[in-house]
């Protein structure tokens, strides 16, 4: 799949968050990358051989205060490659895009990947 279309999923995935989520987010970039850097590999702490799809880095709701002002976006990042390689068509790149937009932006809103496998966000 072309960049330019992927990033269109990515969009349509933000888009179609529900209007509570959408209405909260604030300061927050979010970019299509090829493939994670070594660095982000290890700040996500990933096994060898292990697969990172998305990546949110920034401070997350709950732990913004008074002192939160002129911080830079947060950002996540959504690795392209390994989305396509898990996926055998569009169909199911589109289904992961926005489980993955879902399961980034949750942490971007203070849960963790211990909460996620709680509940049915990821």
């Amino acid at each position: 799949m072309d960049r330019q279309r992927f990033e269109h999923l990515v969009v349509e995935a933000v888009e179609a968050l529900p209007r509570r989520f959408l209405d909260r987010l604030a300061n927050i970039d979010i970019e299509v990358r090829s493939w994670p850097s070594p660095e982000e590999l290890r700040s996500a702490r990933v096994s060898a051989g292990a697969t990172l799809l998305g990546l949110y880095v920034g401070i997350p709701h709950p732990r913004r205060g008074g002192h939160y002002h002129l911080a830079l976006p947060d950002r996540i990042f959504i690795y392209q490659r390994p989305i396509e390689r898990l996926c055998r068509s569009d169909d199911e790149v589109r289904e992961r895009v926005v489980r993955v937009i879902k399961h980034e932006i949750a942490h971007h809103f203070g849960l963790t990947d211990a909460d996620l496998r709680d509940t049915s966000v990821s």
